[in-house]
């Protein structure tokens, strides 16, 4: 069995052409290309489901504000406020220690 590796945008697409052409020929298709089975399936599902786009690697991407549920776009709103919230508790304890060493110093 081929371990998976890493392929590039036109990697997938070629590799989905080939089994498409070939009948959904995943075995064939991950030996030709040195994918792994799931991967060549994987590619295939998602080109057949999404079409091209599908293949785009979308990892580590955030959607954008328009592609975002009302749920999702609160959710995101309520972690940014926590962020805040935090920063600011970390502040005012820095500047309570820091009045505590100047009024002992001074």
């Amino acid at each position: 069995m081929a371990k998976g590796r890493k392929t590039t945008f036109n990697e997938r697409v070629e590799i989905v052409q080939y089994c498409i052409a070939h009948e959904h020929n995943y075995a064939a298709t991950s030996e030709k290309y040195k994918v792994s089975y799931q991967q060549a399936r994987n590619y295939t599902v998602k080109y057949e489901t999404d079409g091209v786009e599908g293949l785009q690697d979308r990892r580590g991407k955030r959607k954008s504000e328009d592609d975002m549920t009302e749920l999702e776009r609160l959710r995101a709103e309520n972690r940014l406020l926590r962020a805040e919230k935090e920063k600011a508790k970390m502040e005012a304890s820095f500047l309570k220690k820091l009045k505590e060493i100047e009024r002992r110093r001074g």
